[in-house]
């Protein structure tokens, strides 16, 4: 299996929601039934992952409000966290999503382990990659916002020298672009971080068993941002679900290890159903 695979055609939906005070932008790719995706903190880029879930789903990929290039404002219209939720169950009524496939990353993950507890009904198969939301005083979730940038790709990847991580996190060459993506990456931690900063803990733990999509949770095995004992956490907390560990790879296995994440991921879409407890 190789990461190789050809760009998909990209289209973009503009949905206005939350009563006219916020329009969402949504990239769209592929054919098949409705997958929704969930970006981590420092924003949506669409990666060989999300081009192979393309290639058996409609992917929807909606960019979190203020992270849009050209409105970083409309951070300014969701107060809370349970504001964020409503807008994106908004926003899957809007774009007639039934019962779409959820995958998130990260602070996606926590994002769409939210929305699978508010509202049971909206999924029956739920994929979270190595998600925020939980906090624990012995394993404490790393401080991504504060640390400088240079340092990141030590955070997130297990190898943080190797190819995948360095196209992740690749830079324009032209000066004016790559500090203009610094600042935009910068502004997106911030616009996620309103709802994770300092403690990305906002009471997830407590609402996790309303969850009864089927659950795959999917952790790199030398995460060093949220350490793999969160795994069995989220695992004991919902109902069915089931944990993978991704060998080789830190906080961003699809990148990292994307032979193993993939076959995990499309294993599990295939069956549908986890085994339950």
């Amino acid at each position: 299996m190789t990461t190789d695979l050809a760009a998909p055609v990209i289209s973009e939906e503009a949905i206005s929601v939350w009563d006219g005070r916020l329009t969402m932008r949504i990239k769209v790719a592929g054919a098949g039934a409705p997958l929704l995706y969930l970006h981590p903190a420092a924003g949506l880029r669409w990666d060989p992952f999300l081009s192979h879930l393309a290639e058996s789903f409609t992917v929807y990929a909606p960019e979190f409000p203020g992270t849009s290039v050209g409105d970083p404002y409309a951070i300014h219209a969701v107060d809370d966290l349970p504001d964020v939720v409503l807008v994106y169950e908004e926003l899957v009524r809007k774009l007639g999503l039934h019962n779409a496939v959820l995958v998130g990353q990260s602070f996606g993950g926590m994002l769409a382990a939210e929305l699978a507890a508010t509202f049971p009904g909206l999924t029956d198969r739920l994929v979270l990659l190595d998600p925020i939301g939980l906090w624990r005083e012995d394993a404490p979730v790393a401080s991504w916002m504060s640390t400088p940038p240079e340092q990141l790709p030590a955070l997130l990847f297990h190898d943080p020298t190797s190819e995948a991580a360095r196209t992740l996190l690749a830079m324009p060459e032209d000066p004016e672009m790559a500090r203009a993506a610094t600042a935009g990456m910068v502004w997106a931690f911030g616009c996620t971080g309103k709802f994770a900063w300092p403690i990305p803990d906002r009471g997830l733990r407590k609402r996790l068993h309303r969850i009864t999509a089927s659950t795959l949770i999917v952790w790199g095995e030398h995460d060093r941002l949220v350490p793999p004992t969160y795994a069995q956490d989220f695992h004991a907390l919902v109902a069915d679900s089931r944990v993978e560990i991704i060998a080789g790879s830190g906080h961003v296995p699809q990148v990292e290890n994307f032979p193993a994440t993939v076959r995990v991921v499309d294993e599990f879409l295939r069956r549908g159903r986890a085994v339950t407890r």
